[in-house]
């Protein structure tokens, strides 16, 4: 690298330059990937199969994307890193960027803004300069370097400033999907991701605290750091809906990262088709985790213990394996507490053995061929098969949800009589493919399934906005990382179902990652002052415990409250935050979807769904409330308040979800009411 000396009278030229040479060295990594001939250098067709795919992976990663700032910051280290994080001579220089870049010589021109000589940049401080001593600040229009700020963090003359390009760049309009916020990470955020693959954390954070962009960039240091292994294990990140997914689908792409699956809750359970739906109160007795012990108990019902003795013949030979005989053998597998399919795998090989040792006894010397054979012995499958017959999933939840009597057995001293009956199909059904199931059934299943054989573990899953997943569903996510870590990311004020997570140590421990550290995330980058305090006017109502955001943003945003008499006046307050920058969310009452979109196209306005693009000719998107969670708009047009409260089975869930509706907005928020507003607003 080179040596930390500008030229005094056009530095902002040199920083060009380096960002001119940094796409050329970028394109030449690109060129030289895509000229690689692998045509002798693999032994088969699938040996070349997997290495064209990660050919393939790696051209995609090193994508130059134009209105992409290749790098966004630099440090200027007062002596050489130490060894642990570069190689480096004294004074070196590193410009910090989402990828690694080197030249055709090998010597880097970008650093990974993951890479331990970056982590200063967001950590360094005049109380700390972590020997640096000047960190730099790039700003951008588009994907042309334009401007720059440098902190002298060694010079103890400069006072502390606010730096201008970060808050530019937190407050910067958006278009499109999430982007990734790697040149805005702050200190108590860099240290959530940076925080080690072995441990599981989970954060909590109120709007605008940029949670979900912290579990993101978390997956991508932990790739960078543990690629490895991660590469056999695999990651994903979980998300509330469709939408959601959507939205953040291009910030770990942006990053280089192409392996990581996306994936809702209901995706994971998907055992069968979801076609009906439970009442509020049906779905929170299906979800809390006492039918955990009901799914148990009617499976391991199946097993029956042996009355009778199993009799093998081979050739003029007769082998007999007396019924306490196997009584013990069925207890001793029952006691070892393994899956269940495990165990009836298991089960003819120990009868099998016991005939191997009788034979052995006399004077016979029977090899794992023999063992093998008894095992598939039609006398030794007919008992197995009785004794520890097979269970199907769907089919055993399907017979609980209709049969009382078998449900009454199981949910004994579980659950109570009513419980019971809330749960309980009021009419009989033919199959598992005719019957109608609810998502909380999927889940159900699910458990079933994994206690006859057991789920595939990840090595680190992400589960945002999981303040509104119930107990089962928890249980569901914690199977796909019992061997591997976890990202919890929620807000306990946002929770809105019935059975919303009521402190995240229940949540953790219904994960089965009760050793998880809470981190709590107060400062809040994205949600403009005026707006996140008039929204705070909920807290006493819906986490009286939990304190509230603290936006740090200088620019208070845009906020005001307006009564209108009709349709027609949201449709124009639409028209008049179409005139400012950036993106537009009307989000009201689901009742109410209808009758806007309707005023809108009458009116000529077109609009988008959640979840799809907008682009800089379709900036407006209708949005149910019921799906705004994790969003972000630059204006927000709030409509109806109360119908959002009334929309929902009670007044709790109804607030929260107006405090989701009204922080969505980053730079500005309208809020539009015929009828009066809730009382708890003030």
């Amino acid at each position: 690298m080179s040596t930390p000396v500008d030229d005094p009278l056009d530095p902002l030229s040199r920083e060009r330059s380096h960002l001119a040479g940094s796409r050329a060295a970028l394109r030449a990594m690109r060129e030289d990937v895509e000229s690689l001939d692998i045509s002798d250098v693999t032994a088969n067709w699938v040996n070349a199969e997997v290495l064209a795919r990660q050919i393939d992976d790696r051209i995609k990663a090193l994508a130059d994307l134009s209105d992409t700032p290749l790098f966004f910051g630099r440090l200027d280290y007062l002596h050489a890193p130490g060894a642990e994080q570069a190689e480096g001579a004294e004074g070196e220089r590193f410009y910090i960027g989402r990828r690694h870049v080197h030249d055709a010589e090998g010597d880097p021109m970008v650093i990974d803004w993951r890479a331990p000589v970056s982590q200063p940049f967001y950590r360094a401080s005049k109380k700390d300069p972590l020997d640096i001593g000047l960190r730099r600040r790039f700003g951008y229009t588009g994907g042309d370097l334009t401007a720059y700020e440098d902190e002298h963090l060694s010079d103890p003359a400069e006072a502390t400033r606010t730096s201008k390009l970060l808050q530019q760049e937190i407050e910067r309009p958006r278009v499109g999907p999430m982007r990734d916020i790697v040149a805005t990470i702050q200190p108590e955020q860099d240290e959530i991701v940076r925080s080690g693959l072995g441990g599981t954390v989970c954060v909590q954070g109120g709007p605008g605290t940029g949670k979900t962009a912290v579990g993101l960039h978390r997956v991508a240091y932990l790739l960078y750091a543990h690629r490895e292994r991660l590469a056999r294990t695999g990651t994903l990140v979980i998300g509330p809906n469709k939408s959601f997914l959507h939205y953040i689908e291009q910030v770990l792409p942006a990053l280089g990262e192409l392996s990581v699956r996306q994936a809702t809750v209901d995706d994971l359970v998907a055992h069968v088709e979801v076609r009906g739906a439970d009442d509020s109160t049906a779905a929170v007795v299906k979800g809390d985790a006492r039918m955990a012990e009901v799914l148990r108990r009617a499976v391991y019902a199946h097993v029956s213990m042996p009355t009778e003795p199993v009799v093998v013949v081979r050739g003029s030979r007769r082998w007999r394996v007396p019924a306490y005989e196997l009584e013990e053998t069925v207890r001793e597998l029952l006691d070892r507490d393994i899956r269940y399919g495990a165990a009836r795998e298991a089960l003819p090989q120990r009868i099998a053995h016991a005939v191997l040792v009788q034979m052995e006894r006399s004077g016979e010397a029977p090899d794992d061929r023999v063992q093998d054979a008894v095992a598939r012995n039609s006398v030794v499958k007919a008992a197995v098969k009785a004794i520890w017959p097979p269970v199907d999933p769907a089919k055993l939840v399907l017979r609980l949800l209709t049969d009382a009597d078998f449900l009454a057995e199981h949910a004994a001293e579980i659950l109570s009589e009513d419980e019971q009956k809330t749960i309980l199909w009021a009419k009989p059904v033919r199959s598992v493919k005719s019957a109608k199931w609810s998502a909380a059934d999927t889940v159900l299943i699910d458990e079933v399934n994994d206690l006859v054989s057991r789920t595939a573990s990840l090595g680190h899953v992400v589960l945002d906005e999981a303040q509104d997943l119930s107990p089962m569903q928890y249980r569901a996510v914690g199977r796909r990382c019992t061997t591997g870590s976890a990202t919890i990311l929620g807000d306990l004020a946002q929770g809105t179902t019935p059975w919303a997570t009521r402190s995240w140590d229940e949540a953790l421990a219904h994960l089965g990652k009760s050793e998880g550290v809470i981190e709590e995330l107060t400062a809040g980058f994205r949600v403009p002052t005026d707006v996140i305090a008039y929204a705070s006017r909920l807290l006493p109502h819906i986490a009286p415990g939990l304190a509230p955001v603290a936006s740090i943003r200088e620019n208070p945003g845009f906020f005001e409250v307006r009564e209108v008499s009709g349709t027609a006046e949201v449709v124009s307050a639409c028209g008049e935050l179409l005139r400012q920058e950036g993106s537009i969310g009307l989000i009201a009452a689901d009742a109410r979807i209808p009758a806007l979109a309707e005023a809108l196209t009458e009116a000529g306005l077109t609009y988008l769904a959640p979840g799809e693009e907008t682009t800089r000719q379709t900036r407006l998107t209708l949005v149910p409330a019921s799906l705004s969670k994790g969003l972000e708009y630059d204006y927000v047009l709030l409509d109806e308040p109360q119908a959002v409260v009334d929309g929902e089975p009670d007044e709790r869930t109804g607030l929260r979800r107006l405090y989701v509706a009204l922080t969505r907005a980053v730079s500005g928020l309208v809020v539009v009411h015929g009828a009066g507003l809730p009382v708890q607003l003030g």
